[in-house]
């Protein structure tokens, strides 16, 4: 279940003394996802929108969820790389209810570290409106000069 090297889940108590587990997975259930990606808004249904979202969890670098103890994923995060040179973190998102307990927080820095003991010298992300404190807090800060670009092909996808 876990790739060579790496530690199995850890627990951390979490906000109200709730116990969060997070761990890299390699599968999850996809109806749990979606909804995250609803709960952030980036969610569009099309015909094959749900059979993307075993590829898209295989196909990232790193892919980690907050689960509760009796099994529930409340929160996801995942790092597309190629595991050398360049890092980007995205689809941050916590479910509404259990924002502000520091789980969003946990996913991104057991992210930036997985990237870091990789050696990974460039880690980004392209951060929603309202939350760059958030991430400067974790030490990421706004890329001066730069602009982020979406291909406006792009549109037909089913997330986001």
């Amino acid at each position: 279940m876990f790739p060579a090297g790496d530690v199995p889940p850890l627990s951390s108590a979490i906000g109200n003394c709730m116990t969060v587990m997070f761990e890299a997975v390699e599968a999850a259930p996809f109806e749990e996802i979606v909804d995250l990606y609803k709960s952030a808004g980036w969610w569009r249904d099309a015909p094959d929108a749900r059979a993307i979202i075993p590829a898209m969890i295989r196909g990232s670098f790193r892919f980690m969820v907050a689960r509760l103890q009796e099994g529930r994923i409340v929160g996801m995060a995942r790092v597309i790389s190629d595991g050398y040179s360049d890092a980007y973190i995205q689809d941050v998102v916590v479910l509404p209810s259990y924002r502000r307990q520091g789980i969003g927080r946990e996913l991104i820095r057991r992210l930036t570290e997985y990237c870091v003991t990789r050696k990974i010298g460039w880690i980004g992300l392209v951060a929603e409106p309202g939350t760059r404190e958030f991430y400067e807090e974790l030490g990421y800060e706004q890329l001066a000069g730069y602009q982020p670009m979406l291909y406006r092909q792009a549109l037909t996808a089913s997330v986001r």
